[in-house]
């Protein structure tokens, strides 16, 4: 018989940490409420409505992988597929299981209990989760119009942060930065002070709005810009990211990362979906009509949103989980936002065009008055 009375003690800041809570998967709604599976339409995980990229799933279907075998912890063939894309060296890429995987890496190298970081309110909620989890201290500057407010970021820097986290566009926002303030904020961060520019929706930027950030990295050796594959090249299910720095900083990245974070199917697959161009156009022009249709609706029933520049938009119902739970019940899974602090909001994935139509019928018929 154990006669220790004494219990685990835990730190307090992994404690006061909250577990991470998905949206609602498919299989788990029917289940729930009976109702065939084909019949859900998922909208809530910003996944891409076209599937994954057929060259992806072609170098899939063609690879003999040998699943006994340790995948190349090195992912060489990404790299040189990243490095190329982006005309940088090779030892300035770091890949991760989806690119939160490389934040929490930057995270991990880069804070300590102690040290301070600084974000934008309604930031990605992996980076703040990544934060508590070190132990650092977090400076959240306020977000009144949702979009990030730099020169709030950069009046924090009187409290010597040690790393500032930016996402272009944000999530669950969808808002965008303008790429010459943008600029001026990189040229008047001292350059001890690390910046990580978190660009996992960059595809879905329009031309004249994506910064030229690639050309940043050669410029300032404490920026650090995070992609994924998850979105517009439809891979969430593999978890591939990756991030692109000055090879100090990146060697200290692949010093933190755990051992074969990246199976090699994941690697197959992002290595040929990198090439994919047809694919990320058809993305680019689904999301642009849905884009469309959705908000078209959204101003018919008198509801605000924010302008997106993702494949999302967040739309603000009064009742952020009311709404969710009322659309489950129509076929339809959109994501509350109350763990940023969003209540009276909710996030929707957009999907093919009919989807969007369906979904806005389905809004059409809550009762909105009585939820605000």
């Amino acid at each position: 018989m154990n006669t220790h009375t004494r219990i685990i003690q835990y730190p307090a800041n992994i404690e006061a940490l909250k577990p991470y809570v998905p949206g609602v998967p498919i299989s788990d709604l029917a289940r729930r409420l009976q109702i065939p599976v084909e019949s859900i339409v998922k909208l809530a995980s910003n996944e891409n409505p076209l599937g994954p990229s057929p060259r992806a799933l072609q170098a899939l279907a063609e690879a003999r992988i040998d699943l006994s075998q340790y995948p190349d912890n090195d992912c060489t063939a990404l790299v040189a597929a990243i490095a190329e894309q982006h005309q940088v060296p090779k030892e300035w890429v770091v890949v991760g299981a989806g690119s939160e995987s490389v934040i929490g890496n930057a995270v991990a190298t880069l804070l300590t209990a102690g040290k301070k970081t600084v974000y934008s309110q309604y930031s990605f909620q992996a980076y703040v989760t990544a934060v508590q989890r070190v132990g650092a201290t977090a400076i959240e500057i306020p977000s009144p119009e949702y979009v990030v407010d730099l020169d709030g970021l950069l009046g924090a820097l009187v409290q010597e942060p040690s790393l500032i986290y930016i996402a272009n566009p944000g999530n669950p926002t969808g808002t965008c930065l303008d790429s010459k303030a943008l600029e001026r904020f990189m040229n008047a961060v001292p350059p001890h002070i690390a910046v990580l520019l978190d660009e996992a929706y960059f595809e879905f930027l329009p031309a004249h709005l994506q910064p030229d950030s690639i050309a940043w990295v050669r410029q300032y050796p404490n920026l650090l810009i995070t992609r994924t594959f998850s979105k517009a090249f439809g891979l969430a299910g593999l978890r591939v990211g990756y991030g692109i720095a000055q090879p100090v900083l990146a060697d200290m990245l692949k010093r933190v990362r755990p051992p074969f974070t990246v199976g090699e199917p994941a690697q197959l697959a992002a290595t040929a979906a990198l090439l994919d161009h047809d694919f990320l156009a058809q993305t680019l022009e689904n999301n642009e009509q849905s884009g469309r249709i959705l908000q078209e609706g959204l101003r018919n029933l008198g509801l605000r949103y924010l302008e997106s520049y993702t494949n999302f938009v967040l739309v603000e119902v009064g009742d952020g989980a009311a709404i969710a739970r009322f659309l489950e019940h129509q076929g339809f899974i959109v994501r509350p936002v109350n763990a940023y602090g969003l209540p009276r909001w909710v996030r929707i994935s957009l999907g093919h065009p009919a989807q969007m139509q369906r979904l806005v019928q389905a809004m059409a018929s809550f009762s909105f008055a009585e939820n605000k």
